[in-house]
């Protein structure tokens, strides 16, 4: 058979793949902020985004030759991108199980949501804030929950020394501050 008339897969359908591993049977912690944000960018994308692409296809589309009309092309492109996000946000959010981390303030005990300072052997400070695995900012100080540093302060407390599993060996830690955003009052 001809190579020509043979289908490659683009990846449109390996949305799943594009899903950050969830631990089997765990769940997928989210903050309210973090669910909000999410939910925020899965309606601009039905009710603002996928509109404004949708009718620059449609006129492209009544121009004439769609194998050379770029606005239709990369509109149609831009569409399955769309649509490839809107997939993944819907599931995400389906599974999603909001967790609100000022539940716990005050508390020196380390879970979801906290805000943790922790020091090395070598006495490197490092602070962090354990977050759901589609909120995580790395440049914001923020680990996902199922992270290795993450997994090994869960339920931990302040003053404890934990080891650490890294690439270069154990590594002693000690957590030296716990911390929870404050309740919002009503």
């Amino acid at each position: 058979m001809n190579k020509a008339f043979t289908k490659e897969s683009d990846g449109e359908d390996d949305d799943d793949l594009a899903l950050p591993a969830l631990p089997a049977g765990g769940k997928n912690y989210l903050t309210p902020q973090g669910y909000q944000r999410l939910r925020d960018e899965l309606l601009q994308l039905i009710d603002d985004e996928r509109p404004k692409i949708v009718e620059v296809v449609s006129w492209a589309a009544k121009n004439g030759d769609r194998s050379e009309n770029g606005d239709y092309l990369y509109g149609k492109k831009r569409l399955r991108e769309i649509d490839r996000r809107i997939r993944f946000l819907t599931k995400r959010l389906d599974i999603a199980e909001v967790t609100d981390p000022s539940a716990h303030h005050g508390n020196d005990q380390i879970f979801f949501g906290a805000t943790v300072t922790y020091a090395n052997g070598r006495g490197e400070e490092r602070t962090i804030t354990i977050k759901g695995i589609d909120e995580v900012d790395n440049l914001k100080g923020e680990v996902s929950w199922i992270s290795p540093i993450a997994r090994a302060l869960l339920k931990a407390r302040e003053g404890d020394e934990l080891q650490l599993m890294t690439p270069g060996g154990i590594e002693k830690i000690e957590v030296l501050e716990v911390s929870y955003p404050a309740p919002l009052k009503a």
